[in-house]
C-alpha cells in the first residue's frame, strides 16, 4: 500500500526540480548539533529519512558518519543519486524503511517529518534504531516577523488545506512518552541568499500544495510573487536578497 500522502507524492513528483534550485541549504552551525546531540561521525550510522533532493544528506556526510538516504518519490531520489552517487539511497517510507532492526545510531527528517507523523512511523523508527538511538527533526522555518517575508506567506496560505505543516503543531503529537523522549529543540538563525526567482518564487512554487495546483492558479501565485519582488523595497531591482528563517533541530532518545 502506498503510504506516502497523495499531495507529497504528486507535488514533489512534479516540483523536484523547482525544489533542488529553490529550497534553502542548512545552516554551518547545524554541523555541530550533528556531531554533538546526534552523536554521529566515522563510525556512526544513520538514514536520512524523506531525503528529497538530498539537501540535508549533503551535511550528513560532512559528519563522516555512514549515510543512508530513504526517499519514496522516484523524481527526487533521482535527483540525489544524481548528486550524491556515493550515498546509498533506498526507495522506503517512514512506515516501512527498507533496513534491518538496529541498523543506525540515528535516524533524521529534515522538511519531513510532518508528513508521516504517526505512532506507526515512531515504531518503524525505533525498529531500525539501535538502543539509546537518537532521532533528530530539522526544519528551516521562514521568519514571519518580516514584512515581505509574511506577505509571501499570505499568498500560498488559501492554498494549504488539510495539508500536514510544521507550524500546525500535529506533528508532536505521536511523542506520548512511550517510544521516544520528547523532542528537545534547539535553534539556529538562517538565510537563504540567491535571485529572487530561486528563493522566492522557486521556493514557493516547490511547495507541495502549490505545485499540485491547476496550471492557471499556479500562474496567478506566481504572478503575485513577481508583483510582491516588484513593489516591496527590500526586494525591487536586486539581484540577490536573503529570505531570513530559523532553523529548528529537535532531538528525541530511543527509550527502552
Amino acid at each position: 500500500m502506498n503510504q506516502v500522502h497523495p499531495s507529497a507524492a504528486r507535488g514533489f513528483a512534479l516540483a523536484a526540480e523547482a525544489y533542488e534550485r529553490g529550497r534553502p541549504e542548512y545552516p554551518a552551525a547545524l554541523l555541530g548539533w550533528l556531531t554533538g546531540e546526534l552523536a554521529l561521525g566515522p563510525g556512526a550510522a544513520c538514514v536520512d529519512l524523506g531525503a528529497g533532493t538530498g539537501k540535508f544528506t549533503r551535511l550528513l556526510v560532512r559528519t563522516g558518519a555512514e549515510v543512508a538516504a530513504v526517499e519514496p518519490v522516484a523524481e527526487m531520489r533521482a535527483r540525489l543519486t544524481g548528486a550524491l552517487p556515493g550515498v546509498r539511497a533506498l526507495e522506503g517510507t517512514a512506515q516501512a524503511i527498507p533496513l534491518a532492526d538496529g541498523a543506525v545510531d540515528a535516524v533524521l527528517c529534515a522538511q519531513a517529518f510532518h508528513w508521516f507523523a504517526s505512532e506507526e512511523a515512531l515504531a518503524e523508527i525505533r525498529r531500525v534504531l539501535r538502543p539509546g538511538g537518537r532521532l533528530g527533526l530539522v526544519w528551516n522555518v521562514r521568519d514571519e516577523s518580516v514584512p515581505w517575508v509574511a506577505a509571501m506567506t499570505a499568498i500560498l496560505a488559501p492554498f494549504e488545506g488539510g495539508t500536514p505543516r510544521f507550524h500546525s503543531g500535529l506533528w508532536r503529537r505521536p511523542f506520548t512518552g512511550r517510544l521516544f523522549t520528547g523532542p528537545e529543540e534547539t535553534s539556529f538563525p538562517h538565510q537563504h541568499a540567491g535571485s529572487p526567482r530561486d528563493v522566492i518564487v522557486d521556493r514557493s512554487l516547490s511547495v507541495s500544495f502549490i505545485a499540485n495546483l491547476p496550471a492557471a492558479d499556479k500562474a496567478e501565485v506566481e504572478r503575485r510573487l513577481l508583483e510582491l519582488v516588484a513593489e516591496s523595497p527590500e526586494l525591487r531591482g536586486r539581484e540577490t536578497v536573503a529570505v531570513p528563517y530559523l532553523t529548528r533541530a529537535f532531538r528525541c532518545v530511543r527509550l527502552d
